[in-house]
């Protein structure tokens, strides 16, 4: 498999998708650019070595062409970031001549992907009450679009490379079937190397122990991980409101903290799986816990198990604090996704943002952490350490099926 360092691009146009998904303000300023620094390194990269670039990205979900949502509004931007002019073409199956102008060292932005109902093959504009038929016609109606306008994205360019992880998970037109268009001349960017480099590193060949961190609030959104990763770490530190539903399966009391009654039986399954291949799953003790679902509630230390009527699990307590300390400073490698309480709220941030502070501390020992997930990588982003660990993966959904084992479709098709 070619990879964009020993690709030769002179003279070549290169399709790049990307994940410029970016938020923006009421006047339509980026109001994070993390997203677009990520890709400047394969798109200079592209233009060093004598390339012409087409980029590609889908920004929100639009349900059709809007205001809101066109790419042109993060022109300005990219190009401050990029250090090159940037045209737009508005209609991404009308920039054949745009396309086919290209010199090297030019680029060319195509509109938003999403405002086409073939980027994700999904039908659009049923009515509520349409018939099976009806939703069976228009679904295989797109499909049969959708390899035209494959084809179409496909004939802009010499070579095709994905650097958008964050919609690796998906099998869509530009992450997924314009990949078999490009036969010998697919790669992967560096963002989606590192990202796999990363995350086959912690599942692959971890320098041990290896220890999993998985906050959050539901047990049901992380079955396939854990599943997963009792195959493979040493210890399981779990935390956030996922706690509550295991220690209602072991009997303990959780007052009104948030519990999935129908994953009891799930998390005793966990906790004798665990056991049987010696992984050792933490906890904690003590939790902080409040009368009330509000940063202003009134709050006090108890066990995880003697929670009383009426309040609610909220935080980590600092004892618990202690115990993760004590598993994570003997960790060689640590793989962390999903906050440790409530930590969008001040007061009940302190177990999230002590985590970000102790992996900071081992990632400058030489421990390697890998950060992941959604509201994990804002809270490391939001409390400075970001820069302190030793990965911050962007990918979200697509992290979270690959740490369950699922070949991801924009991975696979640049593999084939």
């Amino acid at each position: 498999m070619k990879t964009i360092d020993t690709y030769d691009f002179a003279g070549k146009k290169a399709i790049v998708r990307v994940d410029f998904n970016v938020p923006l303000d009421e006047n339509f300023h980026v109001t994070d650019d993390t997203r677009i620094r990520a890709a400047i390194p394969t798109l200079k990269k592209v233009l060093a070595g004598g390339g012409a670039l087409i980029i590609m990205s889908h920004l929100g979900r639009p349900k059709g062409p809007t205001e809101k949502y066109s790419l042109k509004h993060i022109i300005g931007r990219v190009e401050e970031l990029l250090g090159a002019k940037l045209q737009f073409a508005p209609d991404c199956q009308k920039a054949d001549a745009q396309a086919a102008a290209l010199k090297p060292g030019e680029v060319l932005l195509l509109e938003n992907l999403r405002f086409y109902a073939e980027e994700e093959g999904k039908p659009r504009g049923l009515a509520e009450d349409a018939s099976d038929e009806e939703k069976k016609a228009a679904k295989a109606a797109v499909k049969e679009s959708q390899k035209g306008f494959v084809a179409k994205l496909a004939s802009y360019a010499d070579c095709y490379i994905n650097d958008a992880f964050g919609t690796a998970h998906r099998a869509h037109a530009s992450t997924a079937l314009i990949a078999k268009y490009f036969p010998n001349d697919k790669m992967f960017g560096y963002v989606m190397e590192g990202e796999i480099r990363a995350i086959d590193k912690v599942l692959d060949n971890p320098a041990r122990p290896l220890t999993a961190i998985l906050g959050g609030a539901k047990v049901s959104s992380k079955i396939g991980i854990i599943e997963n990763l009792l195959e493979k770490v040493d210890n399981l530190i779990i935390g956030g409101g996922m706690v509550y539903t295991f220690v209602k399966a072991q009997g303990g009391q959780i007052g009104a903290s948030l519990c999935e009654d129908d994953q009891i039986e799930t998390a005793k399954n966990i906790l004798a799986k665990a056991e049987a291949r010696g992984v050792k799953i933490v906890f904690g003790d003590e939790v902080v816990v409040a009368d009330a679902f509000s940063n202003d509630a009134v709050r006090k230390v108890v066990r995880k198990d003697a929670i009383p009527e009426g309040w609610m699990g909220m935080d980590a307590a600092p004892s618990t604090v202690a115990t993760w300390k004590s598993v994570i400073e003997c960790s060689k490698t640590i793989l962390w996704n999903g906050p440790m309480g409530v930590f969008e709220m001040e007061n009940f941030a302190s177990g999230t943002r002590e985590m970000a502070r102790m992996l900071a501390e081992v990632t400058a020992k030489g421990t390697f952490t890998l950060v992941g997930g959604g509201d994990s990588v804002a809270a490391v982003s939001q409390m400075g350490f970001a820069d302190k660990v030793s990965y911050v993966s962007t990918g979200g959904g697509a992290m979270l099926e690959y740490l369950e084992g699922i070949e991801l479709p924009g991975i696979k098709a640049i593999r084939e």
